[in-house]
């Protein structure tokens, strides 16, 4: 509860603003919440509206005198959907690129380690003003916690063949991503001066989020700009998360802006598309909808062959990526319970026998939850922990595993996105009344792992069960179960090891 009686504090206390801080564009001013300092809304672009809807993001416009950062700026404009585990916690708009920092208060001579947040909601949906992302705890613990906006849906992942011709040489297409390496550049030139150390950035994300560490790792643009890497069921592989190529995204954006009545496929028709309204943009796009029976008009992350030539995968396979420092993994219960269960066991070939006894069930949809999970997230993990130990580098490899106490017997497992409030101590946003010490300690444990890693690389820290490097040939992880973190050998190896033989 720790967190809503802080919040329920500042409700009733007049906002207590700290000294101004200068960042790209003027002076802002954070609140002061106990020992940490919070700064939020800050613009790191320009707002992408107008002639600047489908460009790179732009350079922040200045401002005059001293600019409050005590709200959250605009979560970038969405259709959200019902039963979202982080629900967005204030108004959007097009005009949403913005970031938001805690700090500890500040020391003379002292750099903090920096994390920056990436949220999922796969690339259509999600933004920083959920509650259970809330960086407080991170800042309590030492850490500046940065977390960004970038655009979704089409205003995000948006092509067309004037938007190509116009883009000449640059990138187009990808501006979700092109915001993120604009907020970690102005992480880069700005940070230090809320007592962050630029040198010791760890870059954090969960699915969509994940995915993009992922492509950050391996997009030229974003090389240079961070130092260690945490993927939260961010997959490792194409499958399942594979980039559509610039000729079939323009081919999904032709046939967005037809039906939006626009034919022209010149500057005209370029033009006539910025002047739709946002909301015509969203056209309801959200995460149900590219889950249920798909969009033939809408494209997502591309390979438009300039940001991103090729799959993230494929660049880690060929060496081409940043060598850092990586903790990586998935939920116990990853993925979602979607599809065909008969022709996923048909897919294992010469192993359906054996992929069916691995799989078994009592529960039909159960087992459909395993493998799609297992396909999408937890096997492409292990895949890029292995190839990133091959590389001699420090490899950690994790299981979330863990439920919280009020929800056994409710729930099969940890399920997508449910670690998230662990790691950054906000189980009390997550689950209002119902936390336990022990929901209290897994919390203490995972979000400490975090800090460790971020501090020095290493998730080893005073007072937490040892974890290891990753080893591909010993195959051991650190499981987050309910009896509490324990290293230990994988015990889905027999799945995953099937899961491999499928992969491509």
């Amino acid at each position: 509860m720790r967190h809503l009686f802080v919040a329920a504090l500042l409700l009733l206390a007049p906002a207590a603003f700290a000294a101004p801080v200068t960042v790209d564009g003027g002076k802002v001013e954070g609140v002061e919440q106990g020992d940490i300092i919070a700064f939020k809304g800050i613009p790191y672009a320009a707002p992408p509206v107008g002639e600047l809807r489908w460009q790179p993001p732009a350079p922040v416009v200045p401002w005059e005198g001293v600019r409050k950062a005590a709200t959250y700026g605009y979560d970038c404009l969405q259709n959200p959907f019902p039963g979202d585990a982080a629900p967005l916690g204030g108004p959007m708009a097009e005009d949403c690129l913005y970031v938001n920092v805690w700090a500890p208060k500040p020391q003379p001579g002292v750099k903090r380690p920096v994390m920056v947040w990436i949220y999922g909601g796969g690339f259509v949906n999600g933004g920083s003003s959920p509650g259970v992302y809330d960086g407080s705890a991170f800042a309590q613990s030492g850490v500046v916690l940065v977390s960004l906006n970038y655009r979704v849906g089409r205003f995000g992942f948006f092509a067309h063949p004037a938007l190509t011709a116009q883009a000449g040489s640059a990138p187009t297409g990808n501006f979700g991503f092109m915001d993120q390496v604009a907020a970690l550049k102005w992480v880069r030139r700005n940070i230090e001066a809320f007592g962050g150390d630029p040198a010791n950035v760890t870059l954090f994300g969960e699915s969509a989020g994940g995915r993009s560490v992922h492509v950050m790792l391996t997009a030229p643009a974003a090389k240079g700009l961070f130092d260690k890497a945490i993927i939260m069921s961010g997959g490792g592989r194409a499958t399942g998360l594979g980039l559509v190529s610039l000729e079939e995204a323009e081919k999904r954006g032709v046939t967005f802006a037809r039906n939006a009545g626009v034919e022209d496929t010149g500057p005209a028709g370029l033009a006539a598309l910025r002047a739709l309204p946002a909301d015509r943009i969203v056209d309801g796009l959200n995460m149900r909808a590219i889950m249920g029976a798909g969009v033939d008009h809408y494209a997502g992350p591309m390979k438009d062959g300039k940001f991103l030539t090729e799959e993230p995968a494929d660049s880690v396979a060929a060496g081409r990526f940043q060598h850092m420092p990586l903790m990586i993994g998935a939920t116990g219960l990853d993925g979602f319970p979607i599809g065909d269960l008969e022709a996923m066991f048909k897919g294992f070939g010469a192993n359906e026998a054996a992929a069916r006894d691995a799989y078994a069930s009592p529960v039909p949809m159960l087992t459909t939850w395993k493998i799609v999970g297992d396909r999408i997230f937890i096997e492409p993990a292990r895949h890029l922990a292995r190839q990133w130990s091959k590389a001699g580098l420090p490899t950690f490899a994790y299981r979330f595993s863990y439920v919280a106490e009020s929800q056994r017997g409710q729930m099969f497992g940890a399920t997508h996105a449910s670690e998230i409030p662990y790691a950054f101590r906000t189980i009390d946003v997550r689950y209002p009344g119902a936390v336990t010490p022990a929901d209290q300690a897994m919390s203490k444990a995972y979000h400490d792992y975090f800090v460790s890693f971020a501090r020095d690389g290493n998730p080893a820290g005073e007072g937490l069960p040892a974890w290891q490097a990753y080893n591909p040939n010993k195959d051991m992880i650190m499981d987050l179960a309910n009896e509490g973190p324990r290293f230990t050998a994988d015990p889905f190896k027999t799945r995953l090891d099937l899961m491999e033989m499928t992969a491509k």
